[in-house]
């Protein structure tokens, strides 16, 4: 069974929520590191420059956005508690709000003189410098309203609260994760381990949830080049659609870009979508024919 392929840098918070996924499905999955921002070359080339982070990639089938790779994990390990999709509706409300007004407060809250310092030792000053800049003008052009320092840690600490409340049992939901679990966990793993806020010390069961969480370690990776998962891509097809599509751009060439933030659009041939997903099929001298999956909600689809 081919390995899915996860392109991912160490600083991101949403790859750790699917590194940490992998884990929990105990899926082996191979490892292409990529820059903290643009240009990415092969992203380019498999993915149309799709700028969010993580992207996976499963032979020529390419997915995009957190929840795409979920699906697709839950696919290859049986655990379907991390599709959204299939979850109650409590549990749909709380991945929603976590996965973008929450996690937005954990990194404006998070976002301090350490957190620099950490960037420039990962990397380098001049490129410290440049993935500031590229981050406010991600900003500008987002249409989710930013939250200032003071109000954005006070979000986190009111969602830690929360959580508290929450943890009667070992998971928020009960008494093993799904995927509101990993959702709320990358937020504060950037808060916490990565920027060393000590505010787990006031939310001891929070605490315990976030080393139950770690517990699961990133299952077993396995580095490899860009150009070795863009030959991968290359020498497979992707696999045959589910089910017939009615969606009336079905055949058409179309946009699809995130309705928030990081809003560059990936351009293709529209060949499935549905209430969930959206799928383009694009074609690159570099990897051929690929099917490039999405989530249909938070996604906006204009036809060329």
């Amino acid at each position: 069974m081919q390995e899915l392929v996860l392109y991912h840098y160490a600083m991101s918070p949403f790859s750790e929520k699917i590194r940490v996924m992998l884990g929990y499905a105990g899926l082996g999955w191979q490892s292409v590191t990529v820059k903290e921002m643009p240009p990415r070359p092969a992203l380019e080339a498999i993915a149309g420059g799709y700028r969010k982070i993580p992207v996976a990639q499963n032979g020529a089938d390419v997915f995009c956005d957190s929840r795409s790779v979920a699906a697709e994990i839950a696919r290859l390990s049986g655990r379907n508690e991390l599709i959204l999709e299939q979850q109650p509706a409590e549990v749909q409300a709380f991945v929603r709000e976590t996965d973008l007004e929450t996690f937005l407060a954990c990194v404006i809250a998070a976002s301090d003189g350490r957190m620099l310092k950490k960037l420039i030792k990962d990397t380098s000053l001049l490129n410290a410098f440049r993935f500031l800049k590229d981050r406010i003008n991600m900003g500008r052009k987002s249409r989710v309203k930013a939250l200032r320092g003071p109000q954005a840690k006070a979000h986190v600490l009111a969602h830690m609260a929360t959580m508290e409340s929450m943890l009667e049992q070992d998971f928020l939901f009960g008494e093993s994760p799904c995927i509101a679990d990993f959702s709320a966990y990358h937020g504060l793993w950037f808060v916490c381990d990565l920027a060393g806020k000590p505010w787990l010390r006031d939310f001891p069961r929070v605490q315990g949830w976030m080393e139950r969480m770690k517990g699961f370690g990133h299952g077993q990776p396995a580095e490899i080049t860009e150009d070795q998962a863009l030959d991968i891509a290359r020498n497979a097809a992707p696999r045959e659609l589910d089910n017939q599509s009615h969606h009336q751009q079905t055949g058409q060439a179309v946009d699809v870009a995130p309705d928030d933030y990081g809003r560059e659009p990936v351009r293709g041939t529209l060949v499935f979508g549905d209430a969930d997903t959206l799928i383009l099929q694009r074609e690159h001298p570099r990897t051929g024919k690929v099917h490039v999956h999405f989530p249909a909600r938070g996604f906006t689809i204009t036809t060329v």
